[in-house]
């Protein structure tokens, strides 16, 4: 006999005839049409080298043999359909559970928001948050640890599908008691570039942005390499040196004046937000939702 797996529905046949007491009622019982279940069984007993059926004109019923093997077939049933529950409540174990990943100006002024929408409309879903850099992100989502990153880097790593779910716009800003501040002409591109600023850490989408809309001008090294937009913000309101923040961060200190906003003549910082994940294109569950939900609340 050669060593030949048989097919589950076959074995649910031998099952059937035993149960049936025909071969046609053991077809019906799992939707296969009678002429494919004789090939099915006839292809079954030349795999084992032995008959399974006696055919009659009133149907079929099982030799000793068959009656052998049907009684082992339910056993290899009983097994899988064990097998099928566990990979459910594994597969719903893993949908109750999101990792979300998020850029530090992602997580600190856009995330709560959508999180708690999120939980509102899925309760049962466990939500565990990470926050790094954009290039951190990215790479968490591409190794599998995270289901979705948000990142606001301009451009998305190969191996991974992303979508818009905001926009922004990076700003130049300064104390009141700044040069710039009190300036009557508009900053250059130019003079931007020869300045030292106070930038985030590489690696961080707000960096990679200023330094890609710079990068044809040669620059001197930064004032200060930090690795959140709070602290720069402290560096700037202490009057430390400029920054390229996003609007996101600096909103309240520009609506109360600690904060001026100086405009850059020629340049422009608008950027989008994206969510990243891994294949499929078409991203589901927990984590679908909260990219839609993202996108809405921006509407």
């Amino acid at each position: 006999m050669t060593r030949r797996w048989p097919d589950l529905l076959v074995l649910e046949l031998l099952v059937g005839v035993d149960e049936q007491g025909s071969l046609s009622a053991a077809a019906r019982k799992i939707g296969m049409a009678q002429p494919n279940a004789s090939r099915a069984v006839k292809e079954l007993e030349r795999n084992f080298g032995m008959p399974l059926l006696r055919r009659h004109p009133r149907g079929a019923t099982l030799t000793p043999h068959g009656t052998v093997l049907a009684h082992w077939a339910r056993r290899v049933l009983a097994e899988t359909s064990s097998l099928l529950e566990v990979a459910q409540s594994l597969q719903s174990e893993r949908s109750a559970t999101l990792t979300v990943g998020a850029s530090m100006t992602v997580a600190e002024h856009l995330m709560p928001r959508w999180l708690g929408a999120l939980s509102g409309a899925r309760p049962e879903v466990n939500i565990h948050l990470q926050v790094h850099n954009s290039v951190k992100v990215a790479e968490l989502v591409l190794d599998g640890a995270c289901d979705v990153g948000f990142i606001e880097s301009p451009t998305v790593p190969p191996g991974l599908h992303s979508g818009t779910v905001a926009r922004d716009r990076l700003v130049v800003v300064v104390p009141p008691s700044h040069p710039w501040a009190r300036r009557r002409t508009p900053v250059t591109i130019a003079e931007l570039a020869a300045t030292r600023l106070v930038v985030r850490e590489p690696g961080s989408g707000t960096r990679t942005t200023l330094d890609r809309a710079l990068q044809e001008y040669e620059r001197p090294a930064p004032l200060l390499e930090l690795a959140s937009a709070a602290a720069i913000r402290t560096s700037v309101l202490d009057g430390v040196g400029p920054a390229g923040m996003s609007t996101l961060a600096v909103a309240d200190q520009v609506a109360s004046g600690a904060l001026k906003v100086i405009e850059i003549e020629g340049l422009d910082l608008h950027r989008e937000l994206r969510a990243v994940w891994r294949p499929p294109r078409q991203l589901s569950g927990p984590a679908g939702d909260l990219v839609n939900l993202a996108r809405r609340s921006q509407l």
